[in-house]
């Protein structure tokens, strides 16, 4: 069993900035992605940013150059700081992890789920 746990989720101003973290635990992984979807209410959930296990990284035009993913592979944690935050930014963030090593944008493709954490940005 893997266990995905999201942390740093709250409540900011618009400008403002979060970091979210994400620890995998459970098993050993050699070649993992971890990413990070969001899910607004009434919205289906979408790709946010992915990390590879050699550092390449992914993002959705919407937080390209406000957001940046990096990971510690030691820990198996990914972290995702959340620069200039929008209230469209506003959702629970979820972190994934896809067990095969390819970078997927789409969250069926993803084995692993943590139960999110909330991220709301007010105006």
């Amino acid at each position: 069993q893997v266990q995905v746990v999201e942390s740093g989720g709250g409540l900011v101003q618009a400008g403002g900035s979060l970091r979210l973290s994400c620890a995998a635990s459970g098993r050993a992984f050699s070649r993992i992605v971890m990413g990070w979807f969001r899910q607004a209410p009434g919205k289906e959930r979408q790709f946010v940013a992915g990390i590879s296990w050699t550092g390449g990284t992914y993002y959705a035009d919407s937080v390209k150059g406000r957001f940046t993913i990096s990971r510690d592979n030691a820990k198996n944690t990914v972290y995702l700081q959340m620069n200039s935050l929008k209230p469209e930014d506003t959702a629970v963030y979820y972190c994934a992890v896809q067990s095969s090593g390819t970078i997927y944008y789409t969250a069926d493709k993803y084995d692993f789920w943590g139960h999110g954490t909330q991220v709301t940005v007010s105006s």
